[in-house]
C-alpha cells in the first residue's frame, strides 16, 4: 500500500497523534540530565511527550482505508470523518507518573522510560483504541483488527500498548533495559500534535 507513496512526502507532512507532554521528569533538570550515561543525544525536556494514540499522516492513513476497502471509502469522506473524530476526543486531565526502567524503542534505534501511570491513563488508552474501532467500522472497514495492526500509517507493531517516553538515541540496536533511580514525572493535560493538519479535513 506504500510503495506508490514518494518517500520524500514523508518529511513534509505532519504525523498526527494524541499525546500528553511531560511537565517535569525527577526534581528537576538535573535528575533527567543524569540520563545522559545512558544514551545518546538526550533529548530536549522541552519537547517530551507521552504517545497515547499515534494516527499518522492523514493522506497516508486515508490511503490505506481507501485500499483495505477496495475503494468502497473515499479520501473525500475519510480525511473529514478522522478530523472530526479527533477534534470531539476528550481530553485526559494532567496526571502523575512514575519511571525506574529505560527500553529500547522503535526496533532498537531509541531508548525510553517505561513508565507506570494511573489506571485511568490505560482506560482512557483503551477508549481511544475502541473509538478508532467505531470509526473505522462507519467508513466501511472489515476486520479492523487486522487493518490496526497492518495500517503502515498507523504503524502499530503490537497490540498491547506500553507507556513510554523517548528520550533519546540508543548507543546500539542491541541495547538491553536498563534499570534507573525511580523518578517521578508530572504529565499534563491530553492533547493533539499537528491539530492544523485536520483544519477542514484537506489533504
Amino acid at each position: 500500500m506504500t510503495a506508490s507513496r514518494p518517500i520524500s512526502s514523508k518529511a513534509d507532512k505532519p504525523r498526527v497523534t494524541v499525546e500528553v507532554p511531560v511537565l517535569r521528569v525527577g526534581a528537576g533538570v538535573s535528575d533527567y540530565e543524569g540520563l545522559n550515561r545512558f544514551v545518546d543525544s538526550l533529548r530536549k525536556p522541552q519537547g517530551l511527550h507521552m504517545t497515547l494514540l499515534h494516527v499518522g499522516i492523514l493522506d497516508e492513513l486515508a490511503a490505506d482505508i481507501v485500499a483495505w476497502t477496495k475503494g468502497l471509502a473515499t479520501p473525500g469522506k475519510v480525511l473529514p470523518e478522522i478530523s472530526s473524530w479527533l477534534t470531539e476526543l476528550p481530553v485526559l486531565q494532567g496526571f502523575l507518573g512514575k519511571s525506574d526502567k529505560l527500553v529500547p524503542l522503535g526496533g532498537g534505534r531509541l531508548m525510553g522510560l517505561e513508565v507506570d501511570v494511573p489506571q485511568e491513563v490505560h482506560d482512557y488508552q483503551a477508549l481511544l483504541v475502541q473509538g478508532l474501532h467505531v470509526l473505522f467500522d462507519d467508513l466501511g472497514l472489515d476486520n479492523i483488527d487486522d487493518f490496526i495492526l497492518g495500517s503502515p500509517a498507523l504503524g502499530y507493531r503490537s497490540p498491547r500498548w506500553l507507556p513510554h517516553i523517548a528520550v533519546g538515541k540508543a548507543r546500539s540496536r542491541h541495547e538491553p533495559p536498563v534499570e534507573i533511580a525511580p523518578v517521578a514525572l508530572e504529565f499534563g493535560d491530553s492533547r493533539i500534535r499537528h491539530r492544523e493538519a485536520l483544519v477542514g479535513g484537506d489533504s
